[in-house]
């Protein structure tokens, strides 16, 4: 007699998955808005980028200087030559131009080959205008950053220059003074253009990207951090009736090397003396970043009234 087959066990229930937790919110990050003042050196870029274009120009008209003692003579009517051409059977006849040195007067000496005159590899252009022309731009950015002419003044030095220009073309004035820098030779090599920009392009990122980040304003709702100094301590400013106000004249510094973007920043807590910011970079944006904060506060003050 077979017996019958016992009902399968019912397999065990698995547990049910343990809830998972609500992902935690993030937490609220406080605005802030950060403004950097630049120190002078940020206004120095025409020079190093006059260099580096006065280097390439250098480079790639291939001239070369050679240094040779006083007295020497250049000439024409050096000793014959005869040379073949780039066609076949074409010769190129003509005299050699020469540097004739004066007498119990030599070459300078190549310090790698004794006995043998040190050979031209100076890279020099040709033409003096661009030595004239970097270091004419070299005194001006000197002048407009150390001399800041603001307001009135910068409106009378604009008016004084057209004036004299229109006057000296009247006096026919212009003649006596071109004829004059035509005397004025001043030439760099391109080593010379490229040491000088290099070194200004290197002390000008670093500052501007490393050394002026070191002294900010940071405005966040309800309060103002000041550094002043690199290394130093952050004073702090209740922004409750803080005023801010932004000076774009001097027409030199924040208009023409500033590239239109430049200006300057004047912060007036209440009850304490001003913090004067030079040199922002796109000051109108911080103004309104800055106002857009002092808002903030304003509607945080306010008191909420029953529905």
């Amino acid at each position: 007699m077979s017996t019958p087959n016992p009902p399968p066990t019912p397999a065990a229930a698995k547990p049910a998955p343990a809830p998972v937790p609500p992902p935690k919110p993030a937490p609220h990050e406080r605005p802030e808005v950060r403004v950097i003042s630049h120190c002078t050196l940020f206004y120095w870029w025409p020079v190093w980028a006059c260099g580096f274009i006065m280097f390439v120009i250098t480079m790639w008209e291939g001239h070369q200087m050679v240094t040779v003692p006083p007295g020497t003579t250049a000439k024409f009517d050096g000793p014959p030559f005869e040379v073949e051409g780039k066609k076949k059977g074409e010769k190129i006849v003509g005299k050699l131009h020469v540097l004739e040195l004066p007498p119990e007067k030599e070459l300078p000496k190549d310090p790698d080959h004794p006995g043998q005159p040190l050979q031209p590899h100076l890279r020099m252009s040709e033409s003096k205008n661009l030595g004239v022309v970097f270091i004419a731009v070299l005194l001006l950015v000197i002048i407009i950053t150390n001399v800041p002419m603001r307001g009135l003044w910068s409106a009378v030095v604009i008016g004084l220059v057209i004036v004299l220009v229109l006057l000296f073309a009247w006096l026919k004035v212009w003649d006596t003074i071109f004829t004059w820098v035509s005397w004025l030779d001043i030439r760099i090599n391109a080593a010379g253009y490229l040491v000088i920009s290099v070194v200004l392009l290197v002390l000008w990122l670093v500052t501007v990207f490393v050394f002026d980040h070191r002294t900010y304003v940071v405005l966040a709702p309800g309060i103002l951090r000041v550094r002043r100094e690199i290394g130093g301590v952050e004073d702090d400013y209740d922004t409750t009736g803080m005023r801010v106000q932004k000076l774009r004249n001097d027409i030199f510094r924040h208009w023409i090397l500033g590239l239109f973007n430049m200006g300057d920043l004047i912060i007036k807590p209440a009850g304490a003396e001003e913090i004067h910011m030079p040199n922002v970079w796109r000051v109108s944006k911080a103004v309104d970043k800055i106002q857009g904060m002092l808002q903030i506060k304003e509607v945080e003050a306010a008191p909420k009234t029953a529905p």
